[in-house]
């Protein structure tokens, strides 16, 4: 487990809160957390298996930033003649902090550059031409080594003075909001403003977890799925440079590993790569987003390991490990001969002897270091972006492993393991790899334990929460997508000094006031020959349409084209089964909360169809 050190500048306060929160842990007992370290080194030893682990070289100085601009989509910025330059579009959506985060990177490399004698890069400046005497006096100023505190010292200040986050993370014990309307790194950035001391929540036990609500504005809530994958292909980039900036603020480094090269023997099981994994069992089923083995793993622990004392401490037999991996895909395996703890053991080793760890080589220790952030609500911040950012095989393989584990946390009245026993069995398998070195500082063992633990703990708990889309997130995807479609050109006399332009993260729903409702067309082609025609107003909601459809569905005789699963036997519509969805103008393709004001939505994005859908459904195989 590696573990991200704050900087100089911050050391102090973080160091204290963080030791305040590990000594609330100190009753939690750890037994599990070692038990399991040592289970994984006798497995390991019992393998008899050689790694060989490609060397871990330090970085020069400028090479992880260039990384980083690339994997930002900014690769542009560097001279890359083989950027993309549509992605330059993408420096039009982002906030001030994001900016800021940007221009640091790029200043960093930039000196490196220079001082080994290379030609400069491109300057974010030269792209974005200043226009005025003022804004050049400005920019000198900016380009000073730091440039991000006179950013913060300088931004927003008449947006955000009046807003006061302070009082959202000062309640412990209560419910609280977790806004995901405003950038996380601009909420962080008016704590620091105003110096609003954060409070380390003090977690003892899994009923203290504080309780945070999503408040849904008019635009409704959007969850990871509810986007098409050509528009969450754009919500890895953005997270990015989302959490570099709220580490920015935060006083931390994102320090990112670079994948390490296993050698691994031919396996059909273990120790297949996930996208291998999927590959083949998508072969046999089509759409499969988890694979075979980890959903059969789940689906026989969920039936009869649930109530199993003890589930997920005791480790597997090594036979039925061999007679699994040799009979799994034959459809020989018999899950009735095996005995639950032997599942479990066989569902961490699926885990730990992935080629890369599940939460990626990359940003295995972004993970581990979210327990050194002092404040509960940052810290889930943190989170959701990190998971945003995973690929999409390991975050939907993830999704799958923490609804199991939240199931097994339901039942501990029976199998005696509540939230903090799971997550000190999981928290090993999750973050030790024998692909990545363990070089954990003398004396801190405990405290990374219980931190991974920690980190573990909140991922299970919270992960309804992570597994939003933040409604920022989503405007910037229709920003994106609205300068892509108009195939904006950057040129220098047109846009100036677009990095230090203020764009609000919010979605502003502009109220036609002579327009107070519309009239538009829904279709069901799917479903319906017909489509329905819907009288919008400031009330309407995506579930008032459904109804409506639903009603109209009944009673008027309409020519129905598919009734799979859509129609109850007492002739009435399943409303659930129905789902709505925005389709083109200024997204690709997006499944509407029932909460979504349409009228609001419609501001938004004038251009798009709506289409109702079944729900798509994805149930275990086995």
């Amino acid at each position: 487990m590696n573990q991200l050190p704050p900087k100089s500048a911050v050391a102090s306060p973080v160091s204290e809160s963080t030791n305040s929160r590990v000594e609330a842990l100190d009753n939690l007992s750890m037994d599990s957390f070692w038990l399991e370290v040592e289970n994984i080194k006798q497995s390991a030893e019992a393998e008899q298996e050689e790694c060989s682990l490609a060397d871990v070289k330090t970085q020069e100085e400028g090479e992880a930033e260039a990384e980083w601009l690339q994997d930002a989509g900014l690769a542009e910025l560097l001279g890359d003649p083989e950027g993309d330059k549509d992605n330059l579009v993408l420096l039009s959506t982002l906030t001030r902090t994001q900016a800021a985060a940007v221009q640091r990177r790029l200043d960093t490399y930039s000196r490196s550059r220079r001082r080994r004698n290379k030609h400069p890069v491109r300057d974010v400046r030269d792209v974005f031409a200043v226009g005025s005497s003022q804004d050049t006096a400005a920019e000198k100023e900016e380009s000073s080594p730091d440039p991000l505190w006179h950013n913060l010292r300088t931004s927003n200040t008449q947006r955000t003075e009046a807003q006061d986050y302070s009082c959202t993370v000062r309640n412990p014990g209560k419910e609280e909001v977790f806004n995901m309307d405003v950038a996380y790194s601009e909420q962080a950035a008016v704590l620091l403003k105003g110096s609003f001391l954060s409070e380390s929540r003090k977690l003892k036990d899994g009923n203290a977890l504080t309780r945070f609500k999503i408040p849904k504005g008019r635009l409704g809530v959007t969850r990871i799925g509810d986007l098409s994958a050509q528009d969450m292909k754009k919500i890895p980039t953005l997270a990015l440079i989302e959490l570099t900036a709220l580490c920015d603020i935060l006083g931390f480094e994102l320090k990112r590993n670079k994948a390490a090269k296993l050698k691994t023997t031919e396996k059909r099981l273990f120790g297949v790569p996930l996208n291998t994994l999927l590959e083949n069992d998508q072969k046999l089923l089509p759409n499969t987003k988890v694979p075979l083995l980890l959903q059969a793993l789940l689906s026989c622990l969920e039936k009869r390991g649930l109530e199993t004392e003890g589930i997920l401490r005791v480790s597997g037999s090594q036979t039925r490990i061999k007679k699994l991996e040799r009979d799994f895909y034959s459809g020989l395996f018999r899950w009735d001969d095996v005995h639950q703890n032997d599942v479990s053991g066989l569902l961490k080793r699926f885990i730990r002897e992935l080629p890369a760890p599940l939460l990626t080589a990359e940003y295995l220790p972004a993970f581990a270091a979210v327990q050194n952030i002092p404040d509960l609500k940052q810290r889930l911040q943190a989170l959701n972006l990190l998971i945003l950012i995973l690929p999409e095989s390991n975050r939907n393989t993830l999704k799958a492993l923490l609804e199991f584990l939240s199931k097994v946390v339901a039942r501990e009245k029976n199998n005696k393991m509540n939230l903090w026993n799971v997550s000190t069995v999981m928290a090993p398998n999750l973050f030790m790899h024998k692909g990545l070195p363990n070089k954990i500082p003398e004396g801190k063992e405990k405290q990374l334990a219980e931190g991974a633990a920690d980190v573990v703990r909140m991922m299970i708990h919270y992960q309804d929460l992570l597994w939003t889309v933040s409604s920022f997130l989503v405007a910037q995807v229709r920003k994106l997508n609205e300068s892509n479609s108009k195939r904006y050109q950057f040129c220098d006399k047109r846009i100036k000094n677009l990095l230090r332009k203020i764009h609000a993260d919010k979605d502003k729903v502009e109220k036609n006031q002579g327009e107070p409702s519309k009239v538009v067309k829904v279709h069901a082609s799917l479903l319906l020959k017909d489509s329905l025609e819907v009288h919008l107003n400031n009330a309407t909601r995506v579930a008032d349409v459904l109804r409506q459809f639903q009603k109209n569905l009944c009673q008027n005789g309409w020519n129905i084209v598919n009734t799979v699963n859509l129609l109850k036997c007492n002739n009435s519509a399943e409303c659930t089964n129905l789902l709505l969805y925005e389709v083109g103008g200024n997204i690709g393709e997006h499944c509407l909360d029932p909460d979504t004001y349409l009228l609001d939505l419609y501001h938004i994005n004038p251009h798009a169809e709506w289409i109702i859908k079944q729900n798509p459904s994805y149930p275990r195989m086995f």
